[in-house]
């Protein structure tokens, strides 16, 4: 009769449930694995074999298959090994009946018999807790995944050890979670000397989770004040820690390090990456956009990248989430991200500069359109640089704001959002909520009317604007928006030509 037991399988961050069913038939010794199964778990086969026998158990002399369901989902990764040995065992009648129906047992087997560690723990730890199953794994692994509250998990260095536990001849303790370390920036905004309309618009973007585009020649500070938009965010709260840690859990970015994030993240990929690399590839990892969630993805030299690139990015910007489709699958992954954008005004860099530009006017065109029209309507502050002079490069007294002092404004202005009953950040609002809670008094709306009729602005253009300057007003302190908050709303508008 088949044994059936339970395995997890990541599906972008997501960990899905795989019924694990082995059935021992009298005929030739072979292990067979089926259910759409790619090589890497075809070949465990091997590696089970070997790690039963150095761990001291017998290896059943008959055919063995193992099916792997549901058959239409692609099975990838090393970690179903420690599920098929030990469904192997109960088969074989040498682990207790309906022991496995109580645990979730993953891991990847060495030829020894070592459990190694496995891609995606906190992801399989929120699996075991929904289905109401202590939760088994690596050493290396069980740490993280003991962050997930009201799931016990436990630890194991081998698979020996997994067999005395679960015929009660061993006690595997559940694993405490780590502690939680605090954020440690290493860069601060006070190292920012001059540029007051970038700094400003470093601190509405954080308030409001407005996107952003730095334009300017190379040397005035553009990569440096992105670098330190993280510093000036509020803290993650162990929500938004937790589903930044599931997403660099499951593209395996964490190293050893077991604990939650505490760093808003910061990703600034090359801009030679590919769209796969961006938004997410054929193995259904997570890509560049998922791994800033909750954070910040500055895209320096922004008219460098591909355009077919840039314009995977016009979904997630607006939904908050990326929905990657490949052969072997389909996953979504969280992409709530405020995007930083650095760019030279021409090809030279100088135009604009006290140094000459050596650019034609078609070259600037042709490089400025490098970024196309909805990417650029997806941005709220446009914000134009200057080098700073060389009398403010030195001396105490041309050190700026501390992030310490920006990011207490930030935080009340979010709490300010919250207590008018306003759930997503000004920037992400529906165009129905706009009316509801972006409150113009009189004399602001007749500016935005004017406004309006000056620049030929369209329907999504004037509800940025409106959305722009909520988030001004939030950093005042003010219940409603007034006419100096349209004002520097407009303030931010797109650059002519771009």
């Amino acid at each position: 009769m088949a044994i059936n037991t339970l395995g997890g399988a990541l599906n972008g961050v997501d960990a899905l449930p795989i019924q694990v069913e082995i059935d021992l038939l009298a005929r030739l010794p072979r292990v067979t694995i089926v259910g759409l199964a790619a090589g890497a778990v075809k070949e465990s086969a091997e590696r089970i074999r070997s790690a039963i026998i150095s761990s001291g158990l017998d290896f059943p002399r008959k055919r063995v298959i193992v099916n792997l369901a549901p058959a239409d989902v692609r099975k990838e990764g090393t970690a179903f090994d420690l599920t098929i040995a030990l469904g192997i065992l109960a088969a074989d009648d040498q682990l207790p009946e309906g022991v496995l129906d109580r645990v979730l047992a993953v891991g990847e087997l060495g030829l020894s018999g070592d459990l190694r560690a496995v891609r995606g723990a906190l992801s399989l730890a929120v699996l075991a807790r929904d289905l109401g199953r202590d939760l088994i794994l690596p050493t290396v692994s069980a740490r993280q995944a003991a962050l997930i509250p009201n799931v016990r998990v436990h630890a194991a260095d081998h698979l020996a050890d997994v067999v005395a536990f679960l015929r009660g001849e061993l006690e595997l303790p559940a694993t405490p979670a780590p502690e939680a370390a605090a954020a440690k920036h290493l860069v601060d905004l006070a190292e920012v000397r001059g540029q007051p309309l970038a700094r400003r618009a470093l601190e509405i973007a954080a308030a409001g989770g407005h996107h952003l585009l730095l334009i300017g020649p190379p040397g005035c500070g553009k990569s440096m004040l992105a670098r330190r938009l993280p510093t000036i965010l509020p803290e993650l709260d162990f929500d938004e820690a937790l589903e930044c840690t599931r997403a660099h859990a499951a593209a395996n970015t964490l190293g050893d390090d077991p604990s939650l994030m505490r760093e808003r993240p910061f990703r600034a990929p090359h801009h030679s990456v590919s769209p796969a690399g961006l938004i997410g590839g054929r193995d259904l990892k997570p890509g560049e956009i998922a791994l800033a969630h909750h954070g910040v993805l500055f895209l320096d030299e922004a008219n460098e990248f591909q355009r077919a690139t840039l314009d995977h990015l016009r979904e997630p910007l607006q939904e908050g989430s990326v929905r990657v489709s490949r052969a072997d699958g389909r996953a979504e992954f969280p992409a709530a991200i405020t995007l930083v954008m650095a760019a030279n005004p021409c090809p030279c860099g100088r135009r604009g500069s006290p140094s000459p530009c050596v650019c034609g006017d078609v070259d600037v065109l042709r490089y400025r359109r490098r970024l196309s029209g909805p990417i650029l309507d997806r941005i709220d502050l446009h914000v134009p640089l200057q080098p700073v002079p060389a009398q403010m490069l030195f001396g105490e007294e041309h050190r700026g704001e501390p992030s310490s002092s920006v990011r207490a404004r930030v935080v009340r202005a979010r709490q300010r959002r919250a207590e008018r009953g306003q759930g997503p950040l000004n920037a992400r609002l529906e165009p129905a909520d706009v009316d509801r809670f972006v409150r113009a008094v009189p004399e602001a709306s007749a500016l935005l009317r004017d406004a309006v009729v000056a620049h030929h602005l369209s329907g999504r253009a004037t509800h940025r604007l409106l959305k722009v300057a909520r988030t001004c007003a939030d950093l005042a302190g003010s219940e409603h928006v007034l006419p100096e908050h349209i004002a520097e709303a407009l303030a931010f508008r797109p650059l002519e030509g771009m």
